[in-house]
C-alpha cells in the first residue's frame, strides 16, 4: 500500500559524530570524512543561495591533513555546535552573521592560533 511514496522517499539523513578524537560526518551513501580535533586549524561556514528548501548552511572543519564539510541538517550537528563553541576564541557572532546571510559567503567562526597550536581541547566553563 502507498509504494508510490516508498518509491519516492529520500534517504536517511546525513550523520555528524565525534569523540575526543575526531569529528566524522557520514554521507547518506555511507562515505566518510573525517578531522582530528588535534588536526583542527579552522572551523568555516559556508551559506549558499540556495536555501530554504535545499541545505544552505554548512559548517567546513579544515585540518592540515583534510577535514570535512557538514551540511547544518545533519543529525547531530546541534551537538556539534555546542562543541565547537568550547574552542577557545570561538566568534559566535559569525555563526549568528552566517545564520543571517542568504548569499553565497564564507565566514570564519575560529582559528587555531600560532601561540597555541594544540587549542582545541574544550574550554573549562
Amino acid at each position: 500500500m502507498f509504494e508510490f511514496l516508498k518509491r519516492g522517499r529520500q534517504p536517511e539523513k546525513e550523520t555528524v559524530t565525534f569523540d575526543a578524537e575526531e569529528v566524522v560526518r557520514t554521507m547518506r551513501n555511507g562515505r566518510q570524512e573525517r578531522v582530528r580535533w588535534d588536526d583542527l586549524v579552522e572551523v568555516g561556514i559556508v551559506t549558499t543561495d540556495e536555501g530554504p528548501w535545499l541545505d544552505d548552511f554548512y559548517w567546513l572543519l579544515l585540518g592540515t591533513n583534510g577535514g570535512c564539510a557538514v551540511p547544518s541538517e545533519a543529525e547531530g550537528s546541534q551537538e556539534l555546535l555546542a562543541r565547537l563553541q568550547s574552542l577557545p576564541g570561538f566568534d559566535n557572532e559569525a555563526v549568528v552573521r552566517a545564520s543571517c546571510c542568504t548569499e553565497n559567503a564564507n565566514f570564519v567562526a575560529w582559528r587555531r592560533t600560532e601561540t597555541a597550536p594544540n587549542s582545541v581541547e574544550a574550554s573549562e566553563g
